[in-house]
């Protein structure tokens, strides 16, 4: 069966924060809106932020993966890997502040992956990631 666009709905405190942060600093085109609700094109999937009146984000905590503590919840895509350092390269320029900075995991093992994890204004909880060999996606 042939990869789907997946759609994920998430809370945000400020649409105008999020437009700006996930239309201009991700670069994702801005699809449908309303006044409660901006949908992206979040490299080919569907995401839409959600207006919620008193959104706090919920800190469930972390989860020690490579000697970093990764926050849980958080979403994010796998990217090519020239795009994935496009992308780390545009954030930093832009001054995102980053919860795990834009590093190699799991180096030499099964699984060997460039991450990084940064929050959106609203405090969403955000990995992307690539790999050198998307074999390695599911290696144990």
């Amino acid at each position: 069966m042939a990869l789907r666009p997946f759609h994920l709905a998430f809370p945000v405190h400020d649409l105008d924060a999020a437009r700006a942060f996930w239309g201009g600093t991700m670069g994702c085109p801005e699809g449908r809106s309303s006044a409660e609700w901006i949908d992206f094109d979040f490299y080919g999937h569907q995401i839409v932020a959600h207006l919620v009146s008193g959104w706090a984000t919920p800190d469930a905590g972390g989860n020690a993966v490579d000697g970093h503590d990764v926050p849980v919840p958080h979403f994010g895509i796998v990217l090519a890997m020239a795009d994935w350092q496009a992308l780390a390269d545009r954030l930093v320029a832009a001054g995102v502040h980053f919860a795990i900075a834009p590093h190699i995991r799991f180096a030499g093992e099964p699984g060997e992956q460039a991450t990084m994890f940064f929050r959106d204004p609203s405090g969403n909880a955000i990995e992307m990631k690539a790999f050198e060999d998307l074999t390695q996606l599911f290696a144990t």
